[in-house]
């Protein structure tokens, strides 16, 4: 039998007995229509969604999308990769607005300044995807990224907002700012890619760690290790879709309805029952974005 096509999507898994949040996913990157997504995912036990801005025009759609959808909870921010290229512009266009001039220091406040605007709002649950990535962003971005992260942190504190975490290979740094600027009550790292010793790090600091596809995949075992020492209470699970993909459906777009692919593995590794950890996830959720 010849391997599944790239381009089909996933088969629907087996619904969850007990409903579940992706506390992150990217709907205004994926192929369907929200409707068609929230239906999907509804149908296997998924119910509710966070989706989360990396942008100003992102941002404003998940406000839009979360005001227009009961299920639907949105956050908004500059992801860490996009302060660099609203400061030092993006010759190169890679991210969706094109190719950018150089805005400076006054662009990035700017955009801060609606990002702060947008927080205020009720269906905004939480600020991110937010924090630092040392493995797009060269030394020359460095600055911009943290001095919006300390912005963002500022931000979800002043209207009591989650503040969702994106940390690639910058685990100390994000966990220095965060000492640093005081953390707000609710912190969630998402797409965790921590160590075991971090993963108790964010215990001891009662930050939520919320787990993506990646950690089915074979190269993960850390990963894992790090699930296995977080405590049951601070943990989430996440699409990132339509990125992060779980095995076997690795390199496939990822959407929400595939969430229990991911719960399951969780569960094996947890050592818990699928409905048990369903359930702590769910109210784990709830708690992280206030709703």
């Amino acid at each position: 039998m010849a391997p599944q096509d790239k381009n089909t999507p996933p088969p629907l898994p087996e619904p969850l007995r007990v409903a579940v949040a992706d506390s992150h996913t990217h709907l205004d990157m994926q192929e369907s229509t929200v409707e068609e997504a929230l239906t999907k995912a509804a149908s296997v036990g998924v119910t509710t969604v966070v989706q989360v801005g990396c942008d100003l025009a992102g941002s404003q759609w998940a406000a839009e999308t979360a005001a227009a959808h009961d299920s639907v909870h949105a956050t908004v921010a500059l992801h860490p990769n996009e302060a660099p290229r609203i400061v030092l512009g993006d010759p190169d266009g890679w991210s969706r607005q094109g190719a950018r001039e150089p805005g400076g220091d006054g662009a990035l406040d700017a955009a801060l300044t609606e990002i702060d605007k947008l927080a205020a709002l009720p269906q905004v649950r939480g600020v991110g995807e937010t924090g630092l990535d040392y493995f797009r962003t060269g030394p020359e971005g460095m600055a911009a990224q943290e001095a919006s992260f300390r912005a963002h942190i500022e931000i979800a504190k002043r209207h009591g907002k989650a503040l969702v975490i994106h940390d690639r290979e910058a685990h100390d740094d994000v966990l220095r700012i965060l000492r640093e600027e005081g953390a707000p009550d609710r912190v969630v790292f998402h797409c965790y890619s921590g160590d075991t010793e971090m993963a108790k790090i964010c215990a001891a600091a009662g930050y939520f760690m919320s787990f993506a596809g990646n950690v089915t995949f074979k190269n993960a075992q850390p990963l894992r290790d790090a699930l296995a020492v977080a405590p049951p209470e601070l943990v989430l699970v996440e699409t990132d879709a339509p990125f992060l993909t779980p095995a076997p459906y690795r390199g496939r777009a990822n959407a929400p309805y595939l969430i229990p692919v991911t719960l399951r593995a969780m569960a094996e590794v947890t050592a818990m029952t699928e409905d048990a950890l369903a359930t702590a996830i769910a109210a784990n959720t709830a708690r992280a974005f206030g709703y």
